[in-house]
């Protein structure tokens, strides 16, 4: 593989906002402190979030990644992953005499709670969402029937409800253009079909592919750092695609082709909202190396959201533990 001269990359602009997004840092501090809390190992259901760095990093800690609620011993500690789960697990959880905590995102969580709550008044829905992803089995769950999964718009044709009362919900981390498409067929079809107020696509997930939408004109090539099985990141680079701009995802430094940047000056930076810091400056090293003369970050919105700890890892909780040792 032939690399590019130094001169290739001349700067680098940093799109705004990028990475981490409150669901996530909640999640991971959760296992965090349930780590210096009850000590090692902690069971955690699914990868906490979809990234191998924060998951590899949380292994060398003492948390153990299981899919199946056998692998865990009587009395363990159990840790719910960001993207939410079945009710089927809660109960066999419950059964099993687990210390759970839930990491659920709050915004999938709110999904969950809509979709109980109408379901008590005779709706039924469509839910929006990519078939075999875990936030989507984890809102499917909710119910044992009455729900059905549209992954595009020829989808939306085959769902047949069996009464009046229909209600559309969406996977926090889609598209934003690509879930209004479906979102239109939807009531092109079902006419009464009943709206959220407020979006489920997260403010994160909007905030970044704005954040793109932004970038991706300026440059000529976007990378995005994130893991393959992260929803979010993935759709960052469709994104930069679909406006005409070359776009890799890579999930460390290591994983940049010099190649990319043959003839593309100036390089977009992104990173999906499961995706650290660290990777993000060790990308940025990397292209530094390539030749990179400067490093310029955006505008784009600030975020200030903050959820709060479950009840018994809150600051609180964990300073009376302190005190107790001490």
């Amino acid at each position: 593989m032939a690399l590019v001269p130094e001169s290739s990359i001349t700067e680098v602009l940093l799109a705004e906002p990028r990475g981490f997004c409150a669901g996530v840092d909640r999640a991971i501090e959760i296992v965090e402190r349930a780590l210096t809390r009850f000590g090692a190992p902690i069971y955690v259901r699914h990868e906490i979030v979809h990234n191998t760095y924060v998951v590899n990093d949380l292994k060398l800690k003492g948390a153990i990644f299981i899919e199946d609620l056998a692998e865990v011993p009587p009395g363990a500690t159990l840790i719910f992953s960001a993207h939410g789960v079945s009710q089927a697990v809660r109960v066999d959880a419950a059964a099993r005499g687990f210390q759970v905590f839930d990491a659920t995102c709050p915004l999938v969580s709110k999904v969950h709670v809509t979709v109980a709550k109408l379901a008590r008044e005779g709706y039924e829905f469509i839910m929006i969402g990519h078939k075999g992803h875990p936030e989507v089995e984890g809102t499917m769950g909710q119910l044992s029937e009455g729900i059905y999964l549209v992954e595009d718009v020829a989808d939306v044709a085959s769902v047949k409800p069996r009464g009046d009362l229909l209600a559309v919900v969406t996977q926090t981390t889609l598209s934003v253009d690509d879930a209004a498409e479906i979102l239109a067929e939807v009531k092109r079809l079902f006419p009464h079909v009943r709206q959220p107020k407020h979006q489920d696509i997260c403010y994160a997930t909007q905030n970044r592919q704005d954040a793109v939408k932004l970038m991706a004109p300026q440059v000529d090539v976007v990378i995005v750092v994130g893991s393959p099985s992260s929803s979010n990141s993935n759709r960052l680079r469709e994104l930069a695609d679909r406006l005409g701009t070359p776009a890799y995802m890579v999930d460390a430094a290591e994983g940049l082709d010099p190649a990319w940047f043959d003839g593309r000056p100036r390089v977009g930076l992104t990173a999906g909202a499961s995706a650290p810091d660290i990777l993000v400056q060790q990308v940025i090293a990397r292209l530094r190396a390539l030749g990179a003369l400067s490093v310029r970050r955006l505008a784009g919105v600030e975020e200030t959201v903050h959820f709060p700890l479950p009840m018994g890892l809150s600051d609180k909780s964990m300073g009376q533990i302190a005190a107790s040792r001490s």
